[in-house]
Protein backbone atom coordinates (compact mmCIF):
# COMPACT_ATOMS: atom_id res chain seq x y z
CA UNK A 1 0.00 0.00 0.00
CA UNK A 2 0.75 3.53 -0.73
CA UNK A 3 2.12 5.91 1.81
CA UNK A 4 0.87 9.28 1.82
CA UNK A 5 1.89 12.45 3.15
CA UNK A 6 -0.28 14.21 5.68
CA UNK A 7 -0.39 17.58 6.83
CA UNK A 8 0.28 18.13 10.71
CA UNK A 9 -0.88 21.28 12.18
CA UNK A 10 2.17 23.13 14.23
CA UNK A 11 2.27 22.45 18.13
CA UNK A 12 0.32 25.25 19.54
CA UNK A 13 1.95 27.33 22.13
CA UNK A 14 0.42 28.40 25.42
CA UNK A 15 0.81 30.92 27.63
CA UNK A 16 -0.44 29.24 31.36
CA UNK A 17 0.00 25.51 31.59
CA UNK A 18 -2.42 23.00 30.13
CA UNK A 19 -3.75 20.06 32.18
CA UNK A 20 -5.31 17.28 30.09
CA UNK A 21 -7.19 13.61 31.18
CA UNK A 22 -6.32 10.97 29.52
CA UNK A 23 -8.92 8.07 29.47
CA UNK A 24 -7.90 4.65 28.21
CA UNK A 25 -9.48 1.45 28.05
CA UNK A 26 -6.50 -0.82 28.16
CA UNK A 27 -8.59 -4.27 26.71
CA UNK A 28 -5.72 -4.80 24.71
CA UNK A 29 -2.92 -3.78 26.97
CA UNK A 30 -0.04 -3.54 24.15
CA UNK A 31 -2.04 -1.48 22.08
CA UNK A 32 -2.96 0.43 25.63
CA UNK A 33 0.46 1.32 26.46
CA UNK A 34 1.74 2.61 23.16
CA UNK A 35 -0.90 5.34 22.77
CA UNK A 36 -0.50 6.30 26.25
CA UNK A 37 2.96 6.88 25.52
CA UNK A 38 2.50 8.87 22.17
CA UNK A 39 -0.26 11.19 24.02
CA UNK A 40 1.81 11.64 27.15
CA UNK A 41 4.74 12.77 24.53
CA UNK A 42 2.74 14.89 22.75
CA UNK A 43 1.26 16.90 26.12
CA UNK A 44 4.86 17.38 27.50
CA UNK A 45 6.49 18.34 24.23
CA UNK A 46 3.66 21.46 24.41
CA UNK A 47 4.91 21.68 28.61
CA UNK A 48 1.48 20.16 29.47
CA UNK A 49 0.84 17.57 32.31
CA UNK A 50 -1.75 15.06 32.10
CA UNK A 51 -3.26 12.44 34.57
CA UNK A 52 -4.49 9.26 33.16
CA UNK A 53 -7.63 6.82 34.43
CA UNK A 54 -8.30 3.57 33.24
CA UNK A 55 -11.94 2.43 32.56
CA UNK A 56 -13.31 -1.27 31.90
CA UNK A 57 -13.69 -0.24 27.78
CA UNK A 58 -14.56 1.72 25.11
CA UNK A 59 -18.09 2.29 25.26
CA UNK A 60 -17.24 3.75 29.07
CA UNK A 61 -14.68 6.26 27.66
CA UNK A 62 -17.10 9.14 27.04
CA UNK A 63 -18.79 8.58 30.08
CA UNK A 64 -15.59 9.01 32.29
CA UNK A 65 -14.70 12.05 29.75
CA UNK A 66 -18.24 13.50 30.39
CA UNK A 67 -18.05 12.82 34.71
CA UNK A 68 -14.52 14.53 34.65
CA UNK A 69 -15.84 17.50 32.66
CA UNK A 70 -18.56 18.00 34.69
CA UNK A 71 -17.15 17.14 38.54
CA UNK A 72 -13.08 17.66 38.09
CA UNK A 73 -12.99 21.22 36.41
CA UNK A 74 -9.06 20.73 36.81
CA UNK A 75 -8.79 19.87 33.20
CA UNK A 76 -8.34 21.73 30.09
CA UNK A 77 -9.10 18.87 28.01
CA UNK A 78 -9.62 15.42 27.31
CA UNK A 79 -8.10 12.47 25.16
CA UNK A 80 -9.81 9.17 24.91
CA UNK A 81 -7.50 6.25 24.00
CA UNK A 82 -8.54 2.77 23.70
CA UNK A 83 -8.72 -0.13 20.44
CA UNK A 84 -11.68 -2.03 19.22
CA UNK A 85 -11.32 -4.75 16.38
CA UNK A 86 -13.48 -6.20 14.30
CA UNK A 87 -14.63 -9.60 15.78
CA UNK A 88 -17.34 -12.04 14.53
CA UNK A 89 -20.25 -10.07 15.50
CA UNK A 90 -22.22 -6.76 15.32
CA UNK A 91 -21.07 -6.02 18.44
CA UNK A 92 -17.87 -4.42 16.92
CA UNK A 93 -19.85 -1.88 15.12
CA UNK A 94 -22.26 -0.79 17.99
CA UNK A 95 -18.67 -0.50 20.34
CA UNK A 96 -17.23 1.80 17.33
CA UNK A 97 -20.25 3.62 16.58
CA UNK A 98 -21.73 4.61 19.93
CA UNK A 99 -18.49 5.51 22.17
CA UNK A 100 -17.63 7.72 18.78
CA UNK A 101 -21.36 9.39 19.45
CA UNK A 102 -20.72 9.48 22.85
CA UNK A 103 -17.11 11.79 22.07
CA UNK A 104 -18.67 13.88 19.42
CA UNK A 105 -21.65 14.77 21.09
CA UNK A 106 -19.53 15.87 24.17
CA UNK A 107 -17.65 17.84 21.98
CA UNK A 108 -20.28 19.61 20.83
CA UNK A 109 -21.08 20.49 24.13
CA UNK A 110 -17.98 22.27 24.45
CA UNK A 111 -15.33 19.83 25.73
CA UNK A 112 -11.87 19.74 24.67
CA UNK A 113 -11.23 16.05 23.13
CA UNK A 114 -8.81 14.47 20.83
CA UNK A 115 -10.63 10.95 19.71
CA UNK A 116 -7.62 8.20 20.02
CA UNK A 117 -9.81 5.23 19.87
CA UNK A 118 -8.87 2.88 17.53
CA UNK A 119 -10.91 0.68 15.39
CA UNK A 120 -9.28 -1.69 13.25
CA UNK A 121 -9.73 -4.86 11.47
CA UNK A 122 -7.08 -6.49 12.80
CA UNK A 123 -4.05 -6.65 15.71
CA UNK A 124 -1.64 -5.81 13.21
CA UNK A 125 -3.37 -2.93 11.89
CA UNK A 126 -3.70 -1.90 15.86
CA UNK A 127 0.14 -2.13 16.25
CA UNK A 128 1.07 -0.42 13.76
CA UNK A 129 -1.36 2.38 15.00
CA UNK A 130 -0.55 2.66 18.22
CA UNK A 131 3.08 2.66 17.71
CA UNK A 132 4.59 5.99 18.65
CA UNK A 133 7.60 5.08 16.27
CA UNK A 134 4.95 4.54 13.21
CA UNK A 135 1.29 6.16 12.93
CA UNK A 136 1.47 7.03 16.53
CA UNK A 137 -2.50 7.70 16.85
CA UNK A 138 -2.21 8.53 21.01
CA UNK A 139 0.27 11.71 20.02
CA UNK A 140 -2.85 12.57 17.43
CA UNK A 141 -5.28 12.58 19.76
CA UNK A 142 -3.45 14.63 22.19
CA UNK A 143 -2.55 16.80 19.81
CA UNK A 144 -6.05 17.12 18.56
CA UNK A 145 -6.85 18.07 22.26
CA UNK A 146 -4.28 20.67 22.95
CA UNK A 147 -5.22 22.17 19.34
CA UNK A 148 -9.10 22.36 20.98
CA UNK A 149 -7.44 23.78 24.39
CA UNK A 150 -5.71 26.49 22.22
CA UNK A 151 -9.07 27.66 20.18
CA UNK A 152 -10.94 27.71 23.52
CA UNK A 153 -8.45 29.77 25.30
CA UNK A 154 -8.32 31.83 22.20
CA UNK A 155 -12.06 32.53 21.95
CA UNK A 156 -12.71 32.97 25.64
CA UNK A 157 -15.49 31.35 28.19
CA UNK A 158 -19.03 31.36 26.64
CA UNK A 159 -21.12 34.12 27.15
CA UNK A 160 -24.28 34.30 29.47
CA UNK A 161 -27.78 34.02 27.77
CA UNK A 162 -26.30 32.30 24.11
CA UNK A 163 -28.66 29.78 23.72
CA UNK A 164 -31.55 28.09 25.33
CA UNK A 165 -31.77 28.99 28.73
CA UNK A 166 -34.70 27.06 30.23
CA UNK A 167 -36.83 28.99 33.22
CA UNK A 168 -35.74 32.38 32.25
CA UNK A 169 -38.00 35.07 32.33
CA UNK A 170 -39.63 35.64 29.24
CA UNK A 171 -40.98 39.08 29.42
Amino acid sequence: MASTDHYTLPRPEFDRPVKLLLVVAPFYRKIADDLLAGARAEIEAAGGTHETIEVPGALEVPTAIGMAGRMKKEFDGFVALGCVIRGETTHYETVCNDSSRGITLLGLQGLCIGNGILTVEDMGQAEVRADPAQQNKGGGAAAAALHLVALARQWGAPQQGIGFQAGGDMS
